[in-house]
């Protein structure tokens, strides 16, 4: 899994009825320096949004929540690339 940087704007605006689809997920880390999950049957996943913008609205608000625990983290996973992958 590629980690995306928090704030990374679309590389294309969604058109009027387009869903450019987002997970926001988290859980407790092995180790802060690590992307390795301590309990996957605890995962938190925050659910699915239709753009960039609302998802990251939802991640900040679970970072912000979990700020004082150093393990815990949460991704913005972008759907619509593994969705529809480019052409060319």
């Amino acid at each position: 899994m590629t980690e995306i940087k928090h704030g990374e704007p679309e590389t294309r605006n969604a058109t009027q009825g387009e869903q450019l689809l987002h997970l926001v997920f988290g859980g407790e880390l092995d180790d802060p320096q690590r992307v390795r999950f301590r309990d996957l049957n605890a995962l938190d996943v925050v659910g699915i949004y239709p753009n960039y913008a609302t998802a990251y609205t939802a991640w900040k608000a679970k970072a912000q929540a979990t700020v004082d625990n150093a393990h815990m983290r949460y991704f913005i996973v972008h759907l619509h690339r593994l969705l529809e992958p480019p052409v060319g």
